[in-house]
């Protein structure tokens, strides 16, 4: 373990080892054993630290200052109101429009695709042919 880490795991767990991560925990004690001064030195300063944070105790908030401190925090501010109102009105009005345009645009073009397939539509189509020979060959099969 080097000094740098030592001194970063003292900073974030405090000065008693024992309550550091359990791989650390072998690793600062063989360099405590190594480097006893250095060792006492940066747990010493962590110690200070954890002996302050240990004395230190919430305040005290008596009921009546707390019931005065939330009386007096502003209301909300209700903002959009009526315009809110219309803004979701008209979200849902322009899918609702949306949807029936998409509904009316599929009925017609389906009834544009679908046109009968009758002896005269055919006969049109093969009519304006002058040589099927062209259409279909048989080479190479």
């Amino acid at each position: 373990m080097t000094h740098e880490r030592f001194e970063i795991l003292a900073q974030a767990y405090g000065g008693d080892i024992a309550r550091w991560p359990a791989p650390e925990r072998d690793a600062a004690a063989m360099l405590m054993a190594a480097e006893p001064e250095f060792a006492r030195v940066v747990l010493g300063d962590a110690g200070k630290l954890d002996s302050a944070l240990d004395l230190w105790a919430p305040i005290a908030v008596s009921p009546a200052l707390r019931d005065c401190v939330i009386a007096s925090a502003p209301a909300p501010r209700r903002r959009w109101g009526l315009r809110a109102w219309f803004l979701r009105a008209g979200v849902g009005a322009g899918l609702a429009a949306a949807c029936a345009a998409g509904l009316v645009v599929g009925v017609m073009l389906s009834d544009l695709t679908q046109a009968p397939a009758s002896e005269d539509t055919v006969s049109v189509a093969v009519s304006n042919y002058d040589d099927l020979s062209g259409l279909v060959t048989l080479e190479g099969v």
